[in-house]
């Protein structure tokens, strides 16, 4: 099996730009996934594994085996490379070098009465991470990311969503072509926003539903208002006038899974 000692090796130093560089991940068609839990939910969302590194004071070439079903080289690294590599301490001293899936709207399987989540422009890795979360607790058929500010393989997003960017269908497309996608879809559109909108908990959303939630500085742009069949809006009691786009998300999507019967 081979081995690497050093955090200068050509292959660690590549690992790195991985970890670091969007370029580096479009051009290579692949990023880096941490943890156990993480390992096993990229493979049952159908993600191929290239590499496993691991550090055998933390996990067993044995337990590796078990963990993971496709053919993979096995890599075995020094504690210097692992820290090098990981971002966190508590991922069982694995890694796994995964490819990319190529996340077009076309490539979405939808079921006859689908509930999709739309977010356009969120940028922050941890909202991402958090949308993708609750997109998993709801079982939502699909989230959506219109006008993407971030690489969805950063492993920012890869670590704050725990794995839940691999349980769930995810695409990307510009606002345009998104809105299209829904409208040749026959789903109708939800956009939180304040303009010419009424209470969220007031809309049926039991037929095929789109809800579109935008950034907390800017909001959804015209083209959204201009092709929402509602704007709904989430009462606010307090000072300010908007509130962190996960929790938006999250109160729209289980109003919708509630009139659903969950």
């Amino acid at each position: 099996m081979k081995q690497i000692t050093s955090v200068q090796n050509p292959y660690i130093k590549s690992l790195v730009q991985l970890q670091e560089k969007a370029k580096t991940r479009k051009q290579t068609g692949t990023f880096l996934i941490e943890g156990q839990r993480e390992i096993m939910l990229a493979q049952k969302g159908g993600y191929e594994l290239e590499t496993i590194l691991f550090l055998p004071d933390l996990i067993s070439e044995t337990e590796i085996r078990q963990l993971t079903r496709q053919n993979v080289e096995l890599i075995e690294i020094s504690k210097e490379v692992y820290q090098k590599l990981a971002y966190r301490d508590t991922t069982e001293g694995i890694l796994a070098v995964a490819k990319t899936k190529s996340l077009q709207l076309s490539d979405l399987q939808l079921s006859g009465n689908p509930l999709i989540l739309v977010a356009e422009a969120t940028e922050k890795p941890g909202n991402i991470g958090a949308i993708l979360r609750t997109a998993d607790a709801a079982n939502l058929d699909a989230v959506i990311i219109a006008n993407p500010k971030s690489d969805l393989y950063n492993p920012n997003i890869v670590r704050s969503s725990v794995g839940c960017l691999f349980t769930r269908q995810i695409a990307v497309g510009s606002t345009d072509d998104v809105i299209a996608y829904l409208k040749e879809k026959n789903i109708a559109i939800y956009c939180a926003t304040l303009q010419d909108s009424t209470l969220y908990h007031t809309q049926n959303y039991t037929t095929p539903t789109a809800l579109v939630v935008g950034t907390e500085a800017t909001g959804l742009t015209e083209a959204w208002r201009t092709a929402s069949s509602q704007n709904i809006i989430i009462p606010m009691q307090g000072e300010i006038d908007s509130m962190n786009v996960s929790v938006a998300a999250a109160i729209l999507i289980f109003e919708a899974k509630r009139q659903r019967g969950f």
